[in-house]
């Protein structure tokens, strides 16, 4: 018994040892596997940082950068080199790399083809090749990715159309290939993806239409289309997935209407961007339900009718773009839904511009959030004066009445809005002179105030505008002379236009000091004189409108 006991104690030790030993050995010769795989990988980099520079015989793997092992097998599980301005084509031998889970060479100047062996390592779980200059096609061997749960080729460029094979990718939860140069339309099969949150495909030349089986993705937070040639109608399934939260089908040729009940299929909605569409009908009240949205832009279709939206609970609305389309009516309520703005304390853009809304700007639009920095409501007709209040939205850059039936005078002290960058108030009905204030307007670049009824002199107030790229005044009833402080605006490189006036003296001798002035319109007033000689010093003029007494002259140059 002693004797069986001994010889039984000796075979499990050598058993022991032996499973040891060739433990070792298989996992030395699985290092090795790496190591040489990295090196492979290493020798086509151009490597401007010496990132890799530790890849080498002489440190310890677990130590080279970029490179994470596992604990238990001590097999490179992550190769991390994102944002390193790492150029270089991927070598085939990443697909060596068997225990990989996570890819990421996010942000560098990587190019060539993207090599089929990348999905070789059957583990692999995030692929992130964002931002570099990978080209040709998407590998179509996508069925060895079962593990795959991020897939992220944003900003390369990819060509030719989305394989078929990427419905098989069942657990991926991102997709996002957008701003690439894809062809083709999008796949069905994209609708088996049951796991997907996040699909992003803008900015390429998809075309075709939306797959109806993209309603069946039932976890889509994220959808993202923009910016293709995809056209005809949005599959209403697709209305209908709840956890919807971004929808971002911008600069396409769709059509119809959106379903009357969106607002109440889509509570968690945050963004909504269809703009420049062929979208028809009224916008549906329900939307009125979609209280979490940030940002709406509904702008360049042909929306049609009131707006009946409540946006009273909308707490974080930033953006409204509604411009271009035709709503509104021409009547005088067609503007009483900005009542419900005023809760909007986040308010940042109010873009109605360039439709039919009718009626008087009311005054409470004095009371819209002070955090708004553009409001656009030109191209309408909307008539009776500007609400003086408008001064108090201090944060305003851009402030746009264009082309409307307003009347009445331009607000004495509009220069409250010292961060006045655009203003736009030409084609209305105004009267009476331009404030002197304008000139504390010292960020103001672009200036149109032409085609109304405005009198008195050109205030030399204006000269401290030294930002001012353009300036229209034309078409209106000033007199006195050009002032001097606005010729001498050295910034004025787009357009100087105070055509068709009651402007006298002689030309100002500085206007050789604009050099870099594109085009100069002085026509159809009462200048006398020369004109100096110093204009031949605007080398960059390219049309030149003049008219002294009997001489009249027109230069393009």
């Amino acid at each position: 018994m002693p004797s069986s006991i001994l010889l039984s104690c000796f075979c499990f030790c050598f058993l022991l040892i032996h499973s040891f030993s060739t433990s070792s050995t298989a996992t030395i010769y699985s290092n090795e596997t790496d190591r040489l795989a990295l090196i492979a990988i290493k020798s086509r980099l151009h490597d401007p940082l010496r990132v890799t520079s530790s890849w080498n015989n002489s440190v310890p793997i677990c130590l080279w950068a970029g490179v994470s092992r596992g604990r238990r097998h001590q097999r490179v599980m992550e190769l991390d080199l994102r944002n390193q301005s790492i150029g270089g084509d991927l070598s085939p031998s990443i697909g060596n790399l068997s225990f990989l889970r996570s890819i990421n060479l996010e942000d560098n100047n990587f190019h060539g083809n993207i090599p089929n062996e990348v999905s070789l390592p059957f583990r692999l779980e995030t692929l992130v090749l964002a931002n570099n200059f990978f080209s040709g096609t998407i590998p179509n061997n996508l069925s060895h990715f079962s593990k795959l749960i991020e897939l992220n080729a944003l900003r390369n460029n990819l060509q030719r159309e989305i394989p078929t094979e990427i419905g098989n990718l069942l657990k991926l939860e991102t997709l996002d290939i957008g701003k690439n140069h894809l062809a083709g339309q999008l796949p069905d099969s994209i609708g088996n993806l049951s796991a997907l949150q996040v699909l992003h495909v803008d900015v390429n030349s998809l075309y075709g239409t939306i797959p109806y089986s993209l309603g069946k993705l039932r976890s889509l937070e994220k959808l993202n289309v923009a910016v293709n040639s995809i056209s005809g109608m949005v599959p209403l399934p697709i209305f209908n997935i709840s956890s919807l939260i971004h929808i971002v089908l911008a600069l396409n040729r769709l059509h119809g209407s959106l379903p009357r009940n969106i607002g109440y299929d889509l509570p968690k909605l945050k963004l909504l961007s269809i703009g420049g569409n062929n979208f028809t009908g009224h916008l549906p009240f329900s939307l009125s339900n979609t209280s979490n949205l940030q940002r709406i832009d509904l702008s360049v279709s042909s929306f049609n009718g009131k707006v009946l939206i409540d946006f009273s609970g909308f707490k974080s609305l930033s953006f409204l773009n509604l411009g271009e389309n035709n709503l509104g009516t021409g009547t005088a309520n067609d503007l009483h839904f900005l009542t419900s703005l005023i809760n909007c304390s986040k308010l940042e853009v109010l873009a109605l511009n360039e439709n039919q809304f009718g009626g008087a700007l009311p005054k409470f639009i004095a009371n819209l959030s002070n955090t708004m920095s553009r409001l656009h409501i030109g191209g309408n007709q909307i008539y009776g004066s500007i609400p003086p209040g408008i001064v108090n939205l201090v944060n305003l850059h851009g402030l746009c009445i264009e082309i409307n039936q307003l009347s009445g005078t331009i607000p004495h002290d509009i220069g409250n809005l010292k961060k006045l960058q655009i203003l736009y108030l030409h084609e209305n009905s105004l009267r009476g002179s331009i404030p002197v204030s304008l000139g504390n307007l010292t960020l103001l670049t672009k200036l149109f105030l032409f085609s109304n009824n405005l009198k008195g002199s050109i205030p030399s107030s204006l000269g401290n505008c030294q930002n001012l790229m353009s300036l229209s005044l034309s078409k209106n009833k000033l007199t006195g002379i050009l002032p001097q402080q606005i010729v001498g605006i050295t910034t004025l490189s787009l357009a100087l236009v105070v055509s068709d006036n009651l402007l006298s003296g002689p030309f100002p001798s500085q206007l050789g000091n604009l050099k870099t002035l594109i085009a100069l319109d002085i026509s159809k007033n009462r200048f006398s004189g020369e004109i100096p000689g110093t204009l031949d010093s605007c080398t960059s003029l390219e049309i030149l409108y003049y008219h002294i007494k009997q001489l009249i002259g027109i230069f393009f140059s």
